[in-house]
């Protein structure tokens, strides 16, 4: 099955960055050398956590964030990111709480397994 390229028109991410302007992103320290993230985008938070640069202070925004936040936006390690960034999904409570803070609207979220109608769940699994 082709992908589809992401864009602004079906990937919200690429127009928003709010979530990298809005939380501190703290991971052990050893996921950073084995993502061979730059040295310069990452600070020590303690002997055994590290964050990315910029996001361990009251107004936080990631170093590796480049475009406006609402307009466009772009990661400049996307490839290598860290585990947090990967937990963030557009929609979801974080995204929703980082979003009101940067004055952008709410996105729609997807229905997730248990709040769908129970007509679309089974009942057992068929053997």
């Amino acid at each position: 099955m082709p992908t589809v390229p992401a864009t602004s028109s079906n990937d919200p991410c690429l127009t928003c960055g709010a979530c990298c302007a809005s939380f501190r992103v703290s991971f052990y320290w050893a996921e950073a050398d084995s993502l061979h993230i730059p040295i310069g985008l990452t600070e020590a938070v303690s002997p055994v956590y590290s964050c990315m640069a910029g996001t361990n202070q009251a107004r936080p925004r990631c170093q590796a964030l480049s475009g406006d936040i609402g307009k466009s936006v772009a990661c400049t390690i996307y490839a290598q990111r860290p585990s947090p960034c990967h937990e963030v999904q557009a929609g979801d409570e974080k995204c929703q709480k980082a979003r009101a803070r940067h004055g952008l609207p709410p996105l729609p979220t997807l229905p997730t397994l248990s709040s769908r109608p129970t007509d679309m769940v089974p009942d057992s699994i068929p053997t």
